[in-house]
């Protein structure tokens, strides 16, 4: 199986650069995994694709203001560091640009002082080691000192940071957003709940990980990157309630997913836990736990791209990407959602 049988032509003026007003009033691509037919609604019409008897499962991650500038100290250059995951209170992996810059024994100072950070070591892929200094709450110092890690494809300014967060975000600790989420209002997901529909929350924390393109040319010699998560005991037994009853396990994103699918027995059940998980769902992988999902159009050749066509075979998959570039649908985090069912 090579990368490039994922390829699809995308005009770049369908990437969404900006969220829409109203989170629900995107566009919702509905694809039948079995025949490829595809229907057209508002994603607000979710409700009506749902039954009483499914559960929902959505990734409560929060995004942290994870970008920061800052300034070598004796040079004064311009550094940029990318917060990728907590090592311990004080202990970060990072991205860093210039790399270059940034050997161990550097001392980079953000906000005039109030954060300064000291590369200690050089990890896997460059990513440095960063150990922080600061007065008072470190959440509250990136608060006021960070940035939204916007992916590279975005190059309008965020001007509501709350826009690139669930509105059911919870646990600090993401790189990115869980971006099938996003659709979602408050008002709408307390419409599901009403229906009948049961609301399961997990957390897989985002990494950067997720953007990272596939740079091999056989699939299966990529190696997937490691992103914590957590399934508490309520939303183990609300997905395996719902399994025992016959209906159906709705997972809302690709990070959701990954977590369930890490978890499930050969039956589908799953259960309190947490770890981290680098699965790697391609064609070819059978679905143990989820039934449905509902997406966001994904990157060409990416893996995001690969697992929703592990799940609606990737003929289909590309023949709804065709048709979704015909139909001037937006693309990407801030773009138009797809329910695969």
């Amino acid at each position: 199986m090579k990368t490039s049988d994922f390829y699809y032509d995308l005009p770049e003026e369908l990437i969404a650069q900006d969220p829409l007003t109203d989170r629900s009033s995107s566009r919702l691509m509905i694809l039948n995994k079995e025949t490829g037919e595809i229907t057209h609604k508002v994603f607000k019409d979710i409700i009506d694709e749902l039954h009483p008897e499914d559960c929902l499962v959505i990734n409560d991650t929060k995004v942290i203001p994870a970008r920061l500038h800052g300034v070598k100290e004796g040079t004064g250059a311009h550094i940029e560091v990318l917060l990728l995951k907590r090592k311990s209170d004080a202990t970060w992996e990072t991205l860093v640009r210039p790399g270059k810059k940034a050997r161990p024994g550097t001392r980079i100072s953000f906000g005039d002082g109030l954060l300064v950070g000291e590369v200690v070591d050089v990890v896997e892929e460059g990513n440095r080691l960063i150990r922080f200094e600061y007065d008072g709450i470190f959440e509250e110092i990136l608060d006021q000192l960070g940035e939204m890690p916007l992916p590279p494809y975005i190059s309008h300014k965020l001007q509501d940071k709350n826009r690139y967060q669930t509105v059911y975000a919870k646990h600090d600790g993401s790189a990115a957003a869980p971006t099938a989420g996003l659709h979602f209002t408050e008002e709408l997901l307390q419409a599901i709940e009403a229906k009948g529909i049961r609301i399961a929350r997990v957390t897989l924390h985002v990494g950067l990980g997720t953007f990272r393109p596939v740079k091999v040319e056989d699939v299966t010699n990529h190696h997937m990157h490691s992103e914590f998560y957590m399934i508490s005991r309520e939303a183990a037994d609300i997905i395996n309630d719902t399994k025992r009853r016959g209906g159906r396990v709705v997972s809302v994103g690709t990070t959701s997913t990954r977590t369930l699918e890490s978890v499930a027995d050969e039956n589908g059940f799953v259960r309190e836990t947490s770890g981290w998980t680098e699965i790697f769902i391609y064609p070819g992988y059978t679905f143990k736990c989820i039934d449905a999902l509902i997406t966001n159009f994904h990157l060409p050749e990416s893996t995001l791209l690969m697992l929703v066509s592990a799940l609606a075979g990737k003929e289909h998959i590309l023949n709804a990407y065709e048709t979704a570039v015909k139909e001037g649908y937006r693309f990407f985090s801030f773009g138009d959602a797809m329910f695969i069912q």
